[in-house]
């Protein structure tokens, strides 16, 4: 199928680029910190104060990504006729309210069914919240800055994300101690709506107004770079669900800096390297990028100390980094103006599926074989990846030997 190649102005530089998303880096920035705050402590919160199985703790933990997932194609389709504006304002305000939802387990932890329904309606509304938020923003920034610097403008989206994941987690233990799991929670309801107020200033984008793919045809387009990333995401999502609870096992402490190596090697790779896929293309950058995230999941498999873990942390995320856009420049590469939102929403659906998968299937792996298997597992999964992207490579290459 033919597509309008996404037009694109003059090459911006790359200050005029950071100035131009500083606005939205700040608001995702803020947004996000409402997931990062309770990754470190939420696990332990299940296992150690409701008493709950590992497994029930991993469906927890994914039921925020699955509920991601069924809610893009709506979030889609209300980026690309509403606008990205209407869909960000929207998302913050159903984050805001996931930590109000599932905070609330706390005052009914002496009846677990009824904290465990809380903690999954909460996160399910944290899933809608995320799920309209990043749609919305990913597609107002590459308006801003057009197609020829998509990759720049999900580098950029990423290290607002991870920024406040890696920040958030030591930040949530700090609170933790500090107030308790009640503490957390307010803080966490409080900074998506402080950036709803800088949302509210900013000028919007107006929708492209033309005929539009269904979210299930741009879902076909991209797939095949969209399965790569789901597979590529289960190490990621299972290191998230599981790796203080493997520290704990281990009798080690501060896993929340575990989280924080991920996140500042993710953001450090970026902001040296975030230009390459754009100017390299992006399968020859995940052709790097995926094998060093199954080297940093072998060493969290095999880690016989917190440093070598913490050691696994950061090669992980230095490799996850780029893979996200790297994947995402070949994904949206042919998908028409009109068709942005979803096209973003399709794509980071695959991210949902990954996280989706890796929560009940490590749960079951650490069940059975204890929390370092679930590293392996996820090691398994980017190898398959790994394949995928070769695969794809070839591919490419036989169009262009027989292209004039």
């Amino acid at each position: 199928m033919n597509h309008q190649i996404l037009k694109s102005p003059a090459p911006l530089s790359a200050g005029a680029i950071i100035y131009s998303l500083l606005p939205f880096i700040l608001i995702l920035f803020l947004g996000y910190l409402t997931i990062g705050l309770p990754l470190a402590v939420l696990p332990l919160y299940m296992h150690d104060y409701l008493g709950l199985s590992p497994v029930t703790i991993g469906w927890v933990m994914a039921s925020q990504s699955m509920a991601t997932l069924l809610t893009r194609p709506l979030s889609g389709v209300v980026t690309d006729v509403r606008g990205s504006k209407p869909a960000v304002f929207m998302g913050l305000l159903f984050c805001s309210l996931a930590a109000v939802t599932y905070g609330g387990s706390v005052w009914v932890k002496e009846i677990p069914s009824m904290a465990l329904i809380l903690l999954f309606i909460g996160r399910a509304i944290l899933g809608f919240g995320e799920s309209l938020l990043i749609t919305g923003i990913l597609a107002w920034c590459m308006a801003i800055v057009g197609a020829r610097h998509t990759g720049q403008a999900m580098v950029w989206v990423g290290i607002a994300m991870f920024s406040a994941i890696g920040s958030g987690a030591p930040m949530g233990v700090v609170l933790l101690k500090w107030g308790g799991f009640e503490r957390m929670v307010v803080i966490a309801a409080i900074l998506p709506l402080l950036a709803c107020f800088s949302v509210k200033f900013m000028k919007p984008i107006p929708p492209v107004r033309d005929v539009r793919l269904s979210f299930f045809a741009v879902v076909g387009e991209i797939w095949s770079y969209g399965s790569s990333l789901a597979l590529s995401t289960i190490g990621f999502g299972a290191m998230f669900a599981f790796l203080g609870l493997d520290y704990a096992a281990h009798h080690w402490t501060s896993a929340s800096f575990g989280l924080t190596a991920f996140g500042l090697s993710y953001v450090a790779v970026r902001l040296v390297f975030g230009g390459l896929p754009d100017r390299l293309g992006g399968l020859r950058v995940a052709r790097v990028t995926i094998p060093l995230q199954i080297m940093g999941l072998i060493l969290l498999w095999l880690a016989s100390s917190s440093w070598v873990a913490f050691i696994g942390c950061a090669v992980l995320g230095g490799g996850y980094s780029l893979t996200f856009p790297a994947l995402g420049v070949e994904a949206v590469r042919s998908i028409p103006p009109q068709n942005r939102g979803a096209a973003m929403g399709a794509y980071v659906a695959f991210v949902d599926i990954g996280l989706g998968l890796a929560g009940p299937s490590a749960g079951l792996v650490a069940s059975n074989f204890g929390y370092p298997s679930v590293f392996f597992m996820g090691a398994c999964a980017s190898f398959l990846a790994m394949i995928f992207i070769f695969g794809l490579s070839q591919k490419q290459q036989n169009i262009e030997d027989v292209q004039p």
